[in-house]
């Protein structure tokens, strides 16, 4: 899964995103309140962590902001402060949770996860392509209803490859999707997982394709003649 989090204790903020991508999710940071605007009007994560008091544009604005434009989006509050009054602040302005600081990153992961299971999100609760399911909550694959075990990475790979259905998807956006936005990684990286991939899925009738200068599709592999 994709999130953003928006934070400007970039001490916290890494904390945060350690944890989540240690979980499997890919973590976008971003400090700054127009600049998280921007970039959530442009693109596509999953949940949003949102701290309140941010520069440029604080949290609650830019809350409101996103639901005006029809992003529903699941979106956690942070604040330092938990007094009643900014609560209800924040679940009016659109949010799903809430957390005050300090809180223990194991409860956050897990409101992460009921957000994803929560209904009727637009966040799907499985992707599935043949024999093989990827529990999109508890990050599990399974091939022909027996669990597998797959590095991290590779699960993020195989997320956006069948969230895809079929269509291209560029290095970039998986380098995106895999180590977050902004991440120092060479486009190798996602070769060497494209490749580790193909060897787990091969046997099981699944085909990753590359078009050269493009990117890679996951597809059922196409009977021999």
């Amino acid at each position: 899964m994709r999130i953003v989090l928006v934070e400007d204790n970039a001490g916290l903020a890494k904390g945060i995103s350690y944890r989540l991508e240690d979980a499997g999710h890919a973590v976008d940071i971003l400090d700054d309140g127009l600049q998280a605007d921007a970039h959530l009007q442009s693109d596509g994560g999953d949940v949003v962590i949102l701290d309140i008091n941010l520069p440029g544009l604080d949290g609650l604005s830019l809350l409101r902001r996103m639901r005006e434009r029809g992003d529903q989006r699941p979106v956690i509050l942070l604040t330092a402060r938990s007094g009643t009054e900014e609560l209800v602040q924040g679940l009016d302005s659109g949010a799903d949770d809430y957390l005050a600081k300090p809180f223990a990153m194991a409860e956050l992961e897990a409101r992460v996860r009921a957000l994803a299971r929560r209904k009727p999100r637009e966040i799907r609760d499985s992707l599935r392509l043949g024999p093989l399911e990827l529990d999109l909550g508890s990050r599990q694959i399974e091939i022909d209803g027996d669990p597998q075990t797959f590095p991290r990475r590779e699960v993020s790979v195989l997320e956006l490859l069948l969230s895809a259905e079929g269509r291209t998807v560029s290095k970039a956006d998986l380098l995106d999707h895999t180590y977050g936005v902004g991440a120092d990684v060479e486009e190798s990286a996602i070769e060497v997982l494209i490749s580790r991939l193909r060897k787990r899925l091969r046997p099981h009738g699944l085909a990753i394709r590359v078009q050269r200068g493009l990117g890679y599709s996951l597809s059922p592999e196409e009977p021999a003649p």
